[in-house]
């Protein structure tokens, strides 16, 4: 009986055991997903910084107790928040617009003046 002979996909070895195996040894296998999924996982790890980071400020600017809170969107900048990115939006009654990261939300009342609420 003949078998085919299956070469590693990382590093083109010989591969021997299991008839269903395309990697050589863990090190190979993990190095080829890793590098595969790689660019993927950092850019989706860079948003989710910049997510965390937002929410943080927005966090520092609730006291644990309130629900919402009037600032100076200045204040926000200074602390290094990207209005670039957020979880998602929601409109008020009246139209307008609130930015999520998360379970906080701000609505941009003018250039300088900005409400912070934490959603229910």
């Amino acid at each position: 009986m003949l078998t085919e002979t299956k070469h590693c996909q990382y590093c083109n070895k010989v591969i021997k055991g299991r008839s269903d195996k395309k990697f050589c040894n863990d090190y190979c296998r993990n190095y080829f997903n890793n590098k595969l999924n790689g660019v993927n996982n950092n850019n989706i790890r860079t948003i989710n910084n910049y997510l965390g980071k937002n929410r943080r400020i927005l966090n520092e600017e609730l006291l644990p107790e309130e629900q919402m809170n009037k600032i100076k969107k200045s204040k926000l900048l200074e602390k290094g928040f990207n209005f670039k990115f957020f979880t998602n939006t929601k409109k008020n009654k009246q139209g307008s617009i609130y930015y999520f990261c998360y379970d906080i939300g701000y609505l941009l009342l003018d250039e300088n003046w900005m409400v912070v609420i934490r959603e229910e």
